[in-house]
């Protein structure tokens, strides 16, 4: 078994749309970044390839390359998924924490499950996701950004 840990953090920014966990969420302004800036998959990504020993999501797909301007995070998962394979590692189990003061994200929560799942080829019960807030403390209580954070257990 390898566990693996990731952060991610992004602030805000008017005039994107607001990407998380593969769902779009109605909400005033995005996440500032050079791909859509879904800091839950971004967050997912750098702990799969920690518990693989395969670097992290920089490493792979770097923020300096044209080729990831505005990508859609789910392809950036995808090719992490495509890699675990090809190393031989199953995802035992996924567990994610959003922290956001704003927008309200329990609504949308099963849908970022579901798609995150099915990215993964994982059962849905493997894959758990949860929001949480700071209670105003720090810049995501401030409603300045939002961050995420994943671990994952592997199986070799």
């Amino acid at each position: 078994m390898r566990i693996g840990h990731g952060l991610d953090a992004h602030r805000f920014t008017p005039g994107r749309p607001l990407v998380l966990g593969g769902v779009r969420i109605p909400h005033t302004e995005g996440l500032e970044a050079h791909s859509d800036g879904d800091v839950v998959i971004h967050a997912l990504c750098d702990a799969l390839l920690g518990a693989a020993g395969l670097g992290d999501i920089g490493r792979h797909f770097p923020d300096d390359d044209p080729a990831y301007a505005g990508i859609d995070s789910r392809v950036l998962l995808r090719r992490v998924k495509v890699q675990l394979d090809e190393h031989r590692f199953a995802i035992a189990s996924v567990d994610l924490t959003v922290v956001a003061q704003a927008p309200r994200l329990a609504p949308h929560i099963e849908a970022m499950r579901q798609r995150l799942a099915a990215d993964l080829d994982l059962a849905p019960p493997r894959l758990n996701l949860k929001a949480t807030t700071t209670e105003g403390m720090g810049f995501t209580g401030r409603g300045e950004g939002i961050a995420a954070f994943a671990v994952v257990l592997l199986d070799e």
